[in-house]
């Protein structure tokens, strides 16, 4: 567990500030890391999947051609809404 927080810890903790902790700051500690690990991890196979409100939208094919009218409906959204002139 020690380890696991210095190192999931990213550089916020000392593996002799985590030892002198009491067992119960340790452990919430623990389980604060690893919910944000597993929900980053749920996230990122969220996003893998292209799961985006349930419904996968593919601009361009594997082999690099535009899927224009997938690409027409995502890109309305921005019509007209530049900021230069």
């Amino acid at each position: 567990m020690i380890h696991q927080i210095v190192f999931h810890g990213k550089g916020g903790y000392t593996f002799e500030a985590v030892y002198s902790l009491p067992i119960w700051l340790r452990k919430y500690i623990y389980k604060e890391i690893s919910d944000h690990y597993a929900n980053e991890k749920k996230a990122y196979d969220n996003a893998s999947k292209g799961k985006k409100g349930g419904k996968t939208q593919t601009l361009v094919s594997s082999d690099g051609k535009v899927n224009t009218p997938e690409f027409l409906k995502a890109s309305k959204q921005y019509k007209g809404n530049s900021s230069y002139k």
